[in-house]
């Protein structure tokens, strides 16, 4: 028994941060850039950073997300004055970084050689004129040969999203789907089912993630995931993109969360984008959340901790990322700046270069004591109740080896 305890102890210790229990970090996707043009961070109280993702690391933050692109030189110049960069070069970079520093990785492919989101999903120009099989194919080709070079390089993603913000598809117009409508749903759940594939071929272990954001202040979400049911679309997580002042009210993600862990007992939801200003409230906002959480650096900070406080009231929510969290202009020559704008919901004041105070809420999220070290496993109606999960909550088969959870228990499979 005493034996069992030990092999048991070394395998989950041996793991690192797959058997973190809930995955916090940001898209820090532009932070090379930050520290290439000469940007200078602070601690909240003003001692210099010289290293700034291992400071974001002793906050608590345990995992980060970088976006890719296909190509982003064939990028609309105004698309790379916003920070479009991240070729696969620059990521396997950043994500060996990430990695050697022991923090997990989610890659974020966008399938294009530009920004992908509810408004915009252009064709690599190198898969232009492709039909729908043939991108089915490019899509496959692409996705496999990112992750055997990315694996390669000692940058192997933990989570994999297939695709960014594709509540209506992705790869238009052959893949532009809308939630109410049969529009193209067989070509775009084609190049959803060849992106897992290629995902579960090269890095079985990673979670696949279906990203989806809360358009119709999250009406969209749930016909979308029903769609995809339909088309037993394989995937593990559900990330969403959440930001109050185009969303809607916190009440408005809580009760999404609630139905999404109702109806989906099996996924785990992951939110892979969220963000609120500590200036400057944006002007292309739909929605004043101003009356409650102010445009300060104290309203931001209160809005971080109701969202984390809300976020730990779901089981099944392990992940949290920040939107650019590293976006900080202080010693940076405007005539060389990074982006041809200042943002103003990241985690560092942009004018002094000090730590915000939201920064330090966010720890409270992996602190969460009414969370124990195994994640939770919950089984569909009709599900058998011998079924097995690996760690990180997926499926697994009764041949599988390794730390196993079967009825909610943890055990070790020979």
């Amino acid at each position: 028994m005493k034996r069992q305890f030990l092999l048991l102890a070394f395998l989950v210790a041996s793991m690192g941060i797959a058997m973190a229990q809930k995955f916090m970090g940001g898209d820090i996707s532009l932070l090379p850039k930050y520290e290439e043009k000469g940007a200078t961070y602070f601690d909240k109280d003003g001692n210099k950073i010289s290293d700034v993702l291992l400071y974001m690391k002793a906050q608590g933050m345990n995992s980060m997300r970088l976006r890719l692109f296909v190509d982003p030189s064939k990028a609309p110049e105004d698309h790379k004055k916003q920070g479009v960069c991240q070729d696969l070069d620059f990521v396997k970079k950043l994500g060996k970084r990430i990695k050697d520093n022991g923090l997990s990785l989610l890659l974020d492919l966008h399938y294009s050689d530009t920004w992908t989101d509810p408004g915009q999903h252009s064709v690599p120009a190198a898969w232009a004129g492709k039909g729908v099989t043939e991108m089915g194919a490019a899509v496959y080709d692409y996705t496999k040969s990112v992750l055997q070079e990315m694996k390669a390089y000692g940058a192997e993603p933990d989570f994999i999203q297939v695709g960014n913000e594709v509540t209506f598809g992705m790869l238009w117009e052959t893949g532009h789907v809308y939630p109410s409508s049969a529009n193209r749903w067989d070509n775009f759940t084609l190049y959803l089912k060849k992106g897992a594939e290629a995902c579960r071929e090269v890095c079985p272990k990673a979670g696949i993630v279906v990203h989806v954001e809360l358009s119709g202040q999250g009406g969209n979400v749930e016909p979308f995931l029903q769609r995809l049911s339909g088309y037993s679309v394989d995937y593990d997580i559900i990330g969403l993109s959440y930001y109050p002042y185009f969303h809607g009210a916190l009440s408005t993600l809580g009760g999404l969360l609630t139905r999404l862990e109702s109806t989906y007992p099996t996924k785990k939801i992951q939110l892979v984008e969220a963000g609120y200003p500590h200036a400057y409230y944006p002007s292309d906002a739909t929605f004043n959340y101003k009356a409650t959480y102010s445009d300060t650096e104290e309203g931001q900070r209160k809005f971080t901790a109701d969202l984390v406080a809300l976020l730990n009231q779901h089981k099944q929510v392990n992940g949290f990322y920040w939107w650019w969290p590293e976006a900080n202009e202080k010693g940076i020559d405007w005539q060389s700046a990074v982006t041809d704008s200042w943002y103003n919901c990241g985690l560092w004041d942009n004018a002094t270069g000090k730590a915000m105070a939201a920064l330090y809420e966010l720890k409270a999220f992996v602190d969460d004591p009414s969370h124990d070290g195994i994640q939770e496993t919950r089984m569909s109606t009709g599900e058998k109740a011998q079924s097995l999960y690996d760690l990180q909550g997926r499926s697994v088969t009764a041949s599988s080896k390794g730390v196993l959870i079967k009825d909610g228990k943890k055990f070790i499979q020979h």
